[in-house]
């Protein structure tokens, strides 16, 4: 399987923060920001949006013509209004948690079973951009990181 290391790393890295999160005091994860001014809850938010577009963009890649047409919600600020629409700053923390660790479980889920024949199918990230189904799958670690380590520095502030 193409992507079976990458898969049982976001694993492992989902089930050591799962119930860290969850722990979080509600002071902590509602008043501590980033330098995007996010909260961790809306960090949190802004991951599980990043696990469900890129569930989406791995299944339309495996079936639709490339390149694929796809919203790109990560540019344009448009994941401010995605954190924004969907008030994760109000959500309820450990359905957020739930949410985060199962989304992030399922794309583990859904990358196993990527079919290795369309590796090379694209999609439109922006204009004259494209993205391969490889190179979206091999960077999602790189970004869960990313916010993991903002997470992190916000709790030893």
């Amino acid at each position: 399987m193409a992507f079976e290391t990458i898969a049982k790393e976001l694993n492992e890295l989902v089930t050591s923060w799962a119930n860290k999160l969850e722990s979080l005091p509600p002071e902590t994860i509602a008043n501590q920001r980033n330098s995007q001014d996010r909260s961790i809850r809306q960090i949190v938010g802004h991951m599980v949006d990043s696990a469900s577009n890129n569930t989406h963009r791995v299944v339309h890649l495996q079936y639709r013509e490339s390149p694929v047409e796809f919203p790109n919600y990560a540019t344009y600020g448009n994941n401010d209004n995605w954190i924004a629409i969907q008030n994760y700053q109000e959500e309820d923390w450990k359905l957020l948690v739930n949410y985060w660790k199962f989304a992030h479980l399922h794309f583990s889920h859904v990358i196993r079973n990527v079919n290795a024949e369309k590796l090379d199918q694209q999609w439109s990230a922006d204009t004259n951009q494209f993205v391969s189904l490889k190179d979206m799958v091999e960077d999602f670690p790189r970004h869960f990181k990313l916010h993991i380590n903002e997470i992190e520095e916000l709790l030893n502030q």
